[in-house]
């Protein structure tokens, strides 16, 4: 039975990290220059000035076993007993680099001269550090909820039912459940349904007002993959395969993936060679099929939003996902001329959270000192409010924004497209249920 390893196992770390180290690993390891650009496209780095957070220095305790075992010199180093092998202390130490400090946004990957994925990495060394229980406790917690539950924060399917009549009471719209046949099913974040319920009444609204075809799964709801956060990848497969499995029950052509950044990387990229083959369906994110139906004259808006405001990417959406003329083609709608911040789309900074550090209680101090690297992109554009499409992105940068004492509002795209909605759906939006 599949289980989240807490206590610490050093030996279990080393033999794992050892399998970590593929032909592309130790090519990165090989093929790196030294250059230091990777430290400027870190905000965890840029923001604290601290040598530590550079992005190729996260993974010096995989560098170490590479260079100790795959190259001439560590080998005759180690045969004339010169140097030293890794330590427990070395997993220790490196923890907080590990996790802490890594969104895992790719941003370091996209400025390296010579091509080096440095968040695949760090995902690689992930899996040693979970292995032998050198995680965080707030993502162990979180894993292992997910796996016992089916929610990394306990959200139950009567929880979900609750806010599903809340929906309904507030739409006089039905809210499908285990609907064999439909065109979509859409999967949820645990915060979008317990912190951000107005998201399940947009898409009410929504496919209502288009026409969709669309049903939640009793069986698997949840769109978070803890598992990949963690990095064990044998509970990121169990999670997704619950996803396909209700999926494929039901007999759907397609799976929605929420506002939820990592929710996309994980069930649409990474999902199909965790299980091992392909999907019997397509996955889309909701901006995806929102910007389809916009091109087909289903979805309709009307008004301007008068507020200055601007768009933040989540990273795992646009610049690892490719998502990023959609919701711009949407904002479009109802907010024409919002200003765009100087790093934008696939250069954009991360909010901070991703990759399971909002989950880590240990990390909120480092957490809050890399929102100042997003606190100065929205003062330069003097914004109202800020639109995202990711539910982990807005509580986090709610929290920074509350840090700083910002007056400038969040709110989810999809959200704000319902609110100018036109058509059979049409009608206000709710704010969140307490």
């Amino acid at each position: 039975m599949l289980a989240v390893q807490t206590e610490h196992d050093f030996e279990r770390g080393v033999a794992v990290l050892r399998e970590q180290i593929d032909a592309k690993v130790a090519s990165y390891f090989s093929s790196c220059v030294h250059c230091g650009l990777c430290a400027e496209a870190c905000l965890f780095y840029t923001e604290t000035g601290d040598p530590r957070y550079t992005p190729i220095y996260k993974v010096e305790p995989m560098r170490r076993l590479w260079q100790r075992e795959h190259t001439f010199f560590g080998r005759l180093g180690r045969a004339l007993g010169l140097g030293r092998d890794l330590s427990a202390d070395d997993f220790a130490n490196w923890q907080e680099m590990t996790y802490d400090s890594c969104t895992l946004c790719g941003r370091c990957s996209m400025v390296c001269p010579v091509g080096n994925d440095i968040a695949y990495m760090i995902r690689r060394q992930r899996e040693a550090f979970a292995a032998s229980g050198y995680s965080p406790e707030g993502l162990q917690g979180a894993t292992t909820r997910a796996l016992e539950i089916g929610s990394p924060m306990g959200v139950t399917l009567k929880a979900l039912e609750a806010q599903i009549v809340h929906v309904e009471r507030a739409t006089g719209l039905a809210v499908p459940l285990d609907k064999a046949g439909a065109d979509y099913m859409a999967l949820l974040s645990s915060m979008e349904v317990i912190n951000f319920p107005e998201y399940i009444e947009s898409l009410v609204r929504i496919f209502d007002a288009a026409g969709v075809s669309w049903t939640l799964s009793s069986k698997a709801f949840e769109a978070t993959n803890s598992g990949i956060q963690i990095g064990d990848s044998g509970i990121a497969a169990e999670l997704v395969s619950r996803v396909v499995a209700a999926a494929e029950g039901l007999g759907v052509k397609y799976v929605i993936s929420p506002e939820c950044g990592h929710a996309y990387m994980a069930i649409r990229w990474d999902g199909p060679n965790l299980i091992g083959r392909p999907y019997r369906f397509e996955v889309v994110h909701i901006l995806e099929l929102l910007d389809q139906l916009r091109a087909e004259g289903r979805l309709k808006t009307e008004g301007i939003d008068e507020r200055r405001l601007t768009y933040h990417d989540p990273c795992q959406i646009a610049r690892r996902g490719g998502v990023l003329a959609q919701p711009r083609n949407l904002l479009g709608m109802i907010a024409p001329d919002y200003p765009e911040t100087a790093d934008t789309g696939r250069m954009n900074w991360c909010c901070g959270g991703g990759g399971g550090v909002s989950a880590n209680e240990g990390a909120e101090e480092l957490r809050l000192k890399a929102f100042k690297r997003k606190k100065r992109q929205l003062e330069a554009l003097g914004v109202e409010t800020l639109v995202t499409a990711c539910a982990n992105c807005r509580i986090v940068i709610e929290e920074g924004l509350e840090h700083y004492q910002m007056d400038v509002s969040v709110t989810g795209l999809t959200e704000l497209l319902a609110e100018h909605l036109v058509g059979k759906g049409a009608g206000p939006t709710h704010g969140r249920s307490d």
